[in-house]
């Protein structure tokens, strides 16, 4: 639940943070670690750890938007961060300064070992690349002229790209052009397009038709022509299919917050004996839900009954991963955090990546899959325990901030899956200015998909850019006290 002051510094967050043009094997937890004094693997003190009881079976790859909060906040630098199964910092991937990104959102693991990136640039631009780890390198990309892209996936064996297009009202045509659509990388057509102003009506919603209608911020593939798409502002999960254009699931309804609030990232999960199974990160309600729909009623929501739910010292949950461990990858991102918990709520793997982590996934395990709360018998409600309060520890964070900023590339002396790491970047002469930053953004989002397709490293990389609107809202709000309520 929120104060009263909290529930407007949300829409502020929100605007803030998107303006810009089998069988389980459940882990068994051990002791809880120091909040003081944290090692990581390599022998040198590491701040961004928390507790780490068990290690990750793989990488994390954490997406950084970059705003801090409260006193002395505003806009940093957005960055990928490699994490090693123990916390060492493997790589980070400087993202604003290398490519101009603003703010770093979704990141998808790929068969190949790559990463599946998407981010916005300044000037209302969407940029999607596949970013090697081991190379620090990009190996292409595409820029697209739409704004504020919180999603796109790779689908169709690569040949296609999935996106989600938000804050798209036409204003010229008085029309809100909100989709979720296709391109085709060999042809560079849109293939597919599905707006939702073909599907609901204005008039039975709550949202401003004019503005952010759906702020629709994720869509995947979940079967042959089947996308699961998360029209946050909808307060729904809903699933399209491409060949009828009808909905075939939805989980949600607006207005209806104990359902879903404002919800990231739903992943499709389906139990043993085929029951449909979404897990959300239930955002504005600071939970992790998992609902499942055994009579097969998939569109009315009488279907859904609540099997799992994961509740505690959770700020703002935009993104839950079920691993093939049974455990469950959660981005807590007001809190700073990547936790992995176990069925029953025992956080045995964390770490902190300041500020404002967007997404998270685990190589090679996966955005996608897993068990079932049902399949795992653990269906219920859990409070977290064993985690770490570094949220709270103003000093440990800077200094965690500080320590991911000074890195570019591969970090020197510390390791990649167990192998020694090597090549470039290592410790950076000079860390990016703190200040929040300041840029002018123009244009409006169109139907083109953009020219710059490119393949490799661009001759001339941008500087880091930011927002003037951001910088202007963050100084009013610290201004104005506004406070998170831990």
């Amino acid at each position: 639940m929120r104060t009263s002051a909290r529930r407007p510094l949300a829409a502020t967050v929100a605007l803030l943070c998107c303006l810009s043009m089998m069988t389980p094997v459940v882990a068994t937890p051990g002791g809880v670690g120091s909040t003081d004094s944290v090692t990581a693997q390599d022998g040198a003190s590491n701040p961004c750890v928390g507790n780490i009881t068990q290690p990750a079976n793989g990488t994390t790859v954490i997406s950084v938007q970059g705003f801090k909060f409260g006193e002395g906040g505003g806009k940093r630098p957005a960055k990928l961060v490699g994490v090693g199964p123990s916390g060492e910092v493997e790589w980070v991937h400087q993202s604003a300064e290398k490519y101009g990104v603003v703010w770093g959102y979704d990141v998808d693991p790929m068969d190949n070992g790559n990463i599946f990136v998407t981010a916005t640039l300044k000037n209302h631009r969407t940029l999607v690349y596949e970013f090697n780890p081991e190379t620090q390198e990009r190996v292409w990309s595409k820029t697209f002229d739409l704004g504020d892209t919180h999603d796109a996936d790779l689908i169709n064996n690569g040949s296609e790209i999935l996106l989600a297009n938000m804050r798209n009202y036409n204003a010229t045509a008085e029309r809100n052009d909100d989709r979720i659509f296709v391109y085709n990388r060999t042809t560079d057509r849109i293939e597919w397009e599905w707006r939702f102003d073909d599907h609901y009506d204005p008039e039975n919603l709550e949202e401003n038709y004019t503005d952010d209608w759906t702020h629709v911020n994720d869509v995947d593939k979940i079967g042959e022509g089947l996308y699961l798409a998360s029209p946050r502002n909808f307060d729904q999960a809903i699933v399209v299919n491409r060949s009828t254009n009808e909905i075939v699931m939805k989980l949600g309804e607006d207005g209806e917050k104990d359902i879903l609030a404002e919800q990231h990232n739903p992943d499709y999960l389906e139990s043993e004996n085929g029951t449909p199974t979404l897990i959300v990160g239930d955002s504005e309600n600071d939970r992790i839900v998992e609902y499942a729909n055994p009579d097969g009623d998939l569109t009315d929501g009488d279907g859904w009954q609540l099997t799992w739910t994961l509740k505690g010292d959770l700020d703002w949950p935009r993104d839950a991963d079920r691993l093939p461990s049974g455990n469950t990858l959660v981005t807590d991102s007001a809190n700073n955090r990547v936790m992995e918990v176990t069925p029953k709520g025992e956080v045995v793997w964390e770490f902190y990546a300041p500020w404002l982590v967007y997404d998270a996934a685990r190589i090679p395990a996966g955005e996608h899959g897993g068990p079932t709360a049902t399949d795992m018998n653990a269906t219920g409600t859990y409070r977290m325990q064993g985690d770490t309060d570094v949220h709270r520890n103003e000093t440990r964070l800077n200094a965690c901030h500080q320590r991911l900023e000074n890195i570019s590339g591969l970090a020197d002396g510390e390791t990649m899956s167990g192998t020694t790491a090597a090549g470039e970047g290592g410790e950076r002469d000079t860390a990016t200015s703190e200040g929040a930053m300041n840029d002018e953004t123009s244009g409006d989002s169109t139907d083109q998909t953009g020219a710059d397709d490119q393949t490799g490293e661009p001759a001339d990389p941008t500087g880091v850019p930011g927002f003037g609107p951001v910088a202007a809202l963050a100084a009013l709000a610290v201004a104005l006290g506004i406070a998170r309520r831990r």
